[in-house]
């Protein structure tokens, strides 16, 4: 079967991007560089691609041009163990982004994420609906998930 790359298009800034990403999440690195050639459309030497690597999930940033930009239609979830993982990769991707609802932000180039601890799928799936509900009711007026908050949320009687 094949193998699935996402490819996210840039304007200028997949390098700088590519670079970021793999500073925040743990066995990351760059593959890969390519650049334009005579033929264009941008400038001889200028980065067209990067290949990187996110933790084992391979990406390619393409500097495409102003055209495209990325919205909430395509976000990455990053699955996270516990709250001081969603502190650390809310921190991390958040500076100089956009808080969203529900554990969503937009990094500083625009990137939609999901940041999301297990704790939250394991509330939203409990057995007993009320506590279910109560989690979600909890988790629609969070911007980053807050775990305890969540849990408090649902014990609540």
């Amino acid at each position: 079967m094949p193998r699935i790359t996402p490819n996210l298009w840039f304007d200028t800034e997949g390098q700088e991007a590519a670079e970021f990403y793999v500073s925040v999440f743990p066995n990351s690195r760059i593959r890969h560089i390519s650049y334009y050639g005579e033929a264009g459309p941008r400038p001889a030497g200028t980065v067209l691609t990067v290949d990187f690597v996110l933790d084992g999930q391979e990406y390619t940033a393409i500097n495409g041009g102003p055209e495209f930009t990325f919205n909430e239609a395509m976000s990455l979830l990053i699955n996270c163990k516990d709250q001081e993982e969603v502190d650390h990769y809310w921190n991390k991707l958040g500076e100089g982004g956009q808080e969203g609802p529900c554990g969503w932000l937009k990094d500083r180039y625009g990137l939609s994420w999901q940041v999301v601890p297990a704790a939250l799928g394991e509330l939203l799936e409990d057995e007993d609906q009320g506590r279910a509900q109560r989690a979600m009711s909890a988790m629609l007026g969070m911007k980053k998930i807050d775990v305890a908050a969540l849990h408090e949320a649902a014990d609540r009687v």
